[in-house]
């Protein structure tokens, strides 16, 4: 099986990071906050709440309290360039927030040197729920999942301990971390939990939709919306699951019938039944994420369902639920079907989330 040198190097550190979730559970110093302090913090911090829609999180409030210097802290590491080695690629550089934290308009996000990017930069948004990171599932865990891009050569090719020493000998950041973690060297854990702070209040859960199902205020959708909630439901909820649009499942969706430049989940479980399948993406904020798909092939949300009415690839691990009666491949989508179908995609822009002030650079 032959991969790109980009995909290789993005392999390699998953023990590194393995062994950084442990330093990360034995030596963090956290905060404690009762509920009443958590709910203080919303206007300061978002994410703080649990969604009425949404299934239980996975990174809860009690691994890594809210704090709101930890959130202001975590949000300077984030737009910061200077831990990139050329201090030019910061996580904001590929994750804008107009955007849901995706890069549009990119199929690979340039990274230090003008370097591409070895996948689309995916968004950001309702971390709290993942339980694997990475399209092909490679990282475990919201915290860890920072190291990827830190250290990966085409994206900020910063060593984890370069970045520390960074910080270190920075008077600024030595007193943020003081005030947050307690006096003494910054670390690793404190580091790593500091940028978790930020990532993890990326909350999108308040688009239209979300108002639909919830019966308030601003939900209303009209019939065309209404009529694609239905198809959604009877031909995309699948893999698009619960009101996350998203299963965490890793799928075969008939992109290619080989994957010598990109294996997917088998990169990380070197299995050949794991050969071209990716983690299904979350459809929250779709609209505004393009291009689409883990290499950005897809331009519009209209390419992409007319991949799936009849463009799906023939392969050995294509999913079952693209093989149809008869031998077709793919969803069989009506134009009207799939006109209701955007219709619907787009009450899932959540503008509240795009134009949040509190998650913009620091001033």
């Amino acid at each position: 099986m032959r991969t790109t040198p980009q995909l290789r190097a993005r392999h390699r550190p998953l023990a590194h990071w393995r062994l950084a979730a442990l330093l990360a559970l034995g030596g963090a110093v956290v905060a404690s906050a009762s509920c009443s302090q958590v709910a203080g913090l919303a206007l300061a911090v978002p994410g703080t709440e649990q969604p009425a829609n949404f299934p239980a999180m996975v990174y809860g409030l009690a691994k890594n309290q809210p704090d709101a210097a930890a959130f202001e802290l975590g949000k300077t590491l984030f737009y910061d360039a200077r831990l990139s080695r050329d201090g030019t690629v910061s996580c904001g550089s590929c994750h804008q927030s107009f955007a849901a934290f995706a890069h549009p308009g990119r199929r690979f996000s340039p990274g230090v040197g003008g370097q591409p990017g070895a996948r689309n930069a995916p968004a950001l948004q309702n971390l709290r729920w993942r339980q694997h990171f990475m399209a092909d599932g490679g990282v475990l865990g919201l915290e860890l999942q920072a190291l990827a891009p830190l250290t990966d050569a085409h994206e900020m090719n910063t060593p984890l301990a370069d970045a520390l020493a960074r910080l270190n000998a920075d008077p600024a950041y030595q007193r943020r971390f003081a005030a947050v973690y307690g006096p003494g060297k910054i670390d690793t854990p404190q580091f790593l939990r500091a940028l978790a702070q930020f990532t993890a209040s990326l909350t999108s859960a308040n688009a239209r939709y979300d108002k639909y199902v919830r019966h308030e205020a601003g939900g209303a959708l009209n019939e065309q919306e209404v009529s694609g909630l239905a198809v959604f439901k009877a031909k995309c909820s699948g893999c698009h699951a619960t009101d996350l649009f998203t299963d965490e499942s890793f799928r075969n969706n008939g992109l290619d019938r080989a994957f010598a430049r990109d294996s997917g989940r088998a990169h990380v479980t070197g299995r050949a039944a794991d050969r071209g399948r990716f983690k299904v993406p979350s459809l929250r904020n779709v609209a505004v994420t393009a291009p689409y798909m883990h290499d950005g092939r897809f331009a519009t949300l209209a390419q992409v369902l007319a991949h799936y009415d009849h463009g799906v690839q023939p392969s050995a691990t294509l999913d079952p639920l693209l093989r149809q009666a008869g031998g077709r491949l793919g969803i069989p989508l009506t134009a009207p079907e799939q006109a209701s179908l955007l219709a619907f995609l787009h009450t899932l822009t959540d503008q509240e989330f795009l134009t949040d002030r509190r998650l913009l650079p620091p001033h």
